[in-house]
């Protein structure tokens, strides 16, 4: 027999009757097809539901590929403005050579709106990893030792929630490049305060889980046997907290493409030589809408919807 309870896991017990009449329960495990999240969701869902479902993974499937093979993918660099010594000119129509056109700067549009794809991806996960690990680590230890610091990291979550997010980022831009970033430095810039501002909200569900879960017989039972409190908390407790994590992510990451794309178009972003980014790129383009020039715009645009 086991020293060590065991937690909830996917499992059902099922009644089987022996030789001598006696009923004796068997353990009879969940397939692995049905325990992840994405699988499990997609074969419970119906009609509507399911399209945006599918829907969804392709756009995202699509968006991975394409920050992946972003230089294979796109003809040029984002900052080239000229092939065999031949310039590309500005505010070009589609053509042949740049087949969505060319923007104010002389840069190729469609170039520039793929590798815009390997930033924001970039950006979108910097800010998640940083918002989950500090964001989970703070509430486990809160929700599970209480006390005193358990009121004090509460405090400071209900504080931050009043600070706007696009400002804070506007300011840690400044204070990290003076407003204007290279690559890392924007990309950090804008997951730096997304993780300030996100990381609240890990927090509160994985303490409200915590709290719940350790009152739970199995955790009872490991603490009288002697079990390690770091064990308990990985083993037994945060297994069992991360349920509502993969929705917080998904918020997590679409304010990070946002927060980004915001901090371009107001001018503290990433420049335009050190990384195509689709916020700089709308706010290049807000003066070609007036003249009729569409296609500058439309591409960063759309990818920011289908993206967010």
């Amino acid at each position: 027999m086991s020293s060590e309870p065991t937690t909830p896991a996917a499992a059902a017990a099922a009644p089987v009757a022996t030789s001598g009449g006696a009923t004796q329960l068997t353990t009879r495990k969940t397939p692995l097809r049905d325990r992840i999240p994405v699988v499990s969701q997609l074969r419970q869902s119906v009609g509507l539901q399911r399209f945006m479902l599918v829907a969804g993974l392709v756009i995202l499937t699509v968006f991975v590929l394409v920050a992946v093979f972003a230089p294979w993918i796109a003809p040029y660099g984002w900052a080239q403005r000229s092939v065999d010594g031949v310039k590309f000119g500005t505010q070009q129509p589609p053509n042949p050579m740049n087949i969505w056109g060319t923007t104010v700067g002389g840069f190729d549009v469609f170039s520039r709106t793929i590798w815009g794809a390997q930033t924001a991806i970039l950006a979108i996960l910097c800010a998640i990893l940083f918002s989950i690990f500090l964001g989970i680590a703070i509430g486990l230890l809160s929700g599970y030792f209480g006390g005193w610091l358990d009121r004090i990291f509460v405090v400071i979550a209900d504080a931050i929630y009043s600070f706007p997010s696009l400002l804070l980022a506007i300011v840690i831009s400044i204070v990290i490049s003076g407003g204007r970033s290279t690559l890392w430095s924007g990309i950090l810039s804008a997951a730096i305060a997304i993780t300030v501002v996100f990381v609240p909200q890990y927090f509160r569900v994985i303490r409200a889980d915590v709290v719940r879960i350790k009152a739970e017989p199995f955790v009872e039972s490991a603490r009288v046997i002697g079990v390690p409190t770091r064990r308990i908390l990985t083993r037994h407790v945060l297994r069992n907290s991360l349920r509502s994590i993969p929705v917080i992510v998904t918020l997590n990451a679409s304010e990070a493409l946002l927060t980004l794309a915001g901090l371009g178009f107001l001018g503290f972003g990433i420049d335009a030589t050190a990384a195509a980014e689709w916020g700089y790129d709308l706010n290049r383009s807000v003066a070609d809408a007036s003249s009729g020039i569409w296609w500058t715009s439309i591409p960063p645009g759309v990818a920011i919807v289908l993206v967010v």
